[in-house]
């Protein structure tokens, strides 16, 4: 199974696409917003012009169905059950885009885009309290909100031809990645980076079942998995989407992120977050996607120490890690499967109890919990640009995938992968994504077809991993990767790279006389 890296600059590289078009036209938007930002921070930024997005395309859909319904005699164009019936949002007269358009040029523009919000969430409940409705503050200002009205009303984000292609996704998740950036750490709070997310999702293919995050951020776990699902033929409403997220702010984004897409779910805000207030005590969840505030010191685990959720050890206090990944544990049905983004310590650290509770991780019943530890590059994060790593629990390992692996554990070591998408950050092509997946699938599948491949994979049994002390650092394991064998009889190498010494040898008294002679015309003797 080859590691089918690829150098930087391939035709698969987002430097590549985008200078071949395909993300041309989010990099041609994202700039002509950003020269309208002024002094604004992006972090405040990014609110009204999401919003604009979002308004821009729930509107051109509204508006499509409706020249529909005005042609058909027997229909009422005004009537929101015809809309209800087509899964298009319903968009009352004083929303419509075509209006807000005609008035960009006017001094009460902000006030007509608050109003259009704010009658948008009246009539849509499930939006209340989502949608951005400040627009009116000194800081944007007339001038610069209609210029950003104008330059959404240029883009055909509704029609049909576009929702097929999720135009509006592309250009939202674009935004939400540039935003991210902007904000630097603090952008990690919201986006975990997309090659990241289709990375898990093709990992543990949630083609059917309930979805779970508990650490939603924007959704873009729940929106690569509705897109999976697509992908290989099933249908949206396969998949039961469940999320929490404790920032408020965060979660405005995830529930327009989903909106756009006509995505159902329940999704829950409120301040305690998944530790102090769980929204979903009870949920068994098929799928667990997620990328927790790892090392976070001030998770709240000291009034938490008798929690039933700790049964392989209880967490440091100090650190949130292996709070997460037994909430994961929890939250998992019989046979259900978890992959999310871990600190790299966590596959080592002994301190304050950890390394005994990853231990019983490994030993749980049915051949224990962890079934793949994927090593990960660095700079794939905006939070962090140190490397990361995904691992993948499985509750009943004996009948996950198909094959019995309850006896190893599958290390995948990707840290060479990867390719700059600008100068301090990475993401994964998608051949590396491939051939991550298509490892652990192989492993997992009934065909037999796995194969070590030294530098890259290695299915340890667990004998090893306890020779190791249970670290699942899987440069421990899966060694260094083969030099390619060339066939070239080792005493014909020899004699010629013997011969090849000696001209290099020669050259290289030559070019010292040569310097030599140089420097003495020069009246510098050696």
């Amino acid at each position: 199974m080859p590691r089918g890296r690829k150098a930087n600059g391939s035709a698969s590289s987002p430097k590549a696409r985008e200078k071949n078009g395909e993300l041309g036209f989010e990099a041609t938007l994202w700039s002509a917003a950003d020269t309208l930002r002024g002094s604004m921070d992006a972090s405040e930024y990014k609110h009204p012009v999401l919003g604009l997005i979002f308004l821009k395309y729930i509107s051109d859909a509204f508006e499509e169905l409706h020249v529909q319904l005005a042609a058909d005699r027997e229909a009422d164009p005004e009537d929101r059950d015809e809309y209800k019936a087509c899964n298009v949002f319903w968009v009352p007269p004083a929303a419509r885009w075509s209006q807000i358009a005609a008035q960009a040029k006017s001094p009460q523009i902000v006030e007509i885009v608050d109003k259009a919000m704010i009658a948008i969430e009246h009539e849509n409940p499930r939006l209340r309290g989502v949608l951005p409705k400040e627009y009116a503050k000194p800081s944007l200002g007339s001038t610069r909100l209609g210029q950003l009205v104008d330059l959404v009303n240029g883009i055909g984000l509704g029609d049909a031809e576009a929702r097929k292609h999720d135009v509006i996704g592309r250009v939202y998740e674009y935004f939400l990645g540039r935003f991210a950036n902007a904000a630097g750490k603090a952008g990690g709070e919201f986006y975990t980076p997309r090659s990241v997310v289709r990375l898990m999702v093709e990992m543990i293919e949630p083609y059917k079942g309930r979805v779970f995050d508990p650490c939603c951020g924007s959704g873009g776990m729940f929106v690569q998995s509705e897109q999976f699902v697509l992908a290989h033929g099933g249908k949206i409403g396969d998949v039961s989407i469940y999320g929490q997220e404790s920032n408020h702010t965060t979660w405005r984004l995830a529930m327009m992120n989903l909106a756009i897409r006509g995505i159902e779910a329940d999704i829950t805000w409120n301040e305690g977050g998944s530790f102090l207030q769980d929204a979903y005590p009870d949920l068994k969840a098929d799928f667990i996607l997620a990328n927790p505030p790892f090392n976070d010191s001030e998770w709240g685990g000291q009034g938490l120490r008798n929690d039933p959720r700790w049964r392989y050890g209880v967490p440091p206090a100090g650190n949130s890690n292996y709070a997460w990944v037994q909430h994961f544990v929890y939250h998992l049905a019989p046979t259900g499967v978890a992959a999310f983004v871990m600190a790299n310590g966590s596959m080592s650290s002994n301190q304050s109890g950890e390394g005994e509770i990853r231990k019983n991780l490994i030993e749980a019943e049915h051949g224990g919990l962890v079934d793949c530890v994927i090593a990960l590059p660095g700079q794939l994060f905006y939070t962090t640009p140190i490397p990361v790593c995904v691992w993948i629990l499985a509750r009943d390992r004996r009948n996950h995938k198909f094959r019995d692996r309850s006896g190893e554990i599958l290390f995948i070591d990707a840290r060479k992968m990867g390719e700059m998408t600008d100068r301090t950050h990475r993401a994964l092509p998608d051949e590396d994504i491939a051939n991550i997946a298509s490892a652990y699938h192989a492993w997992r599948g009934k065909d037999g077809g796995y194969k070590d491949v030294p530098g890259f994979c290695k299915a340890a049994p667990l004998d090893e991993v306890r020779k190791h002390g249970h670290v699942l650092t899987p440069g421990r394991y899966v060694g260094t990767e083969e030099p390619e064998d060339d066939n070239e009889p080792f005493a014909d190498k020899m004699t010629r790279l013997t011969s090849l010494l000696r001209v290099q040898q020669r050259e290289a008294l030559n070019l010292d006389a040569s310097i030599t002679a140089a420097l003495a015309q020069l009246g510098y003797e050696s």
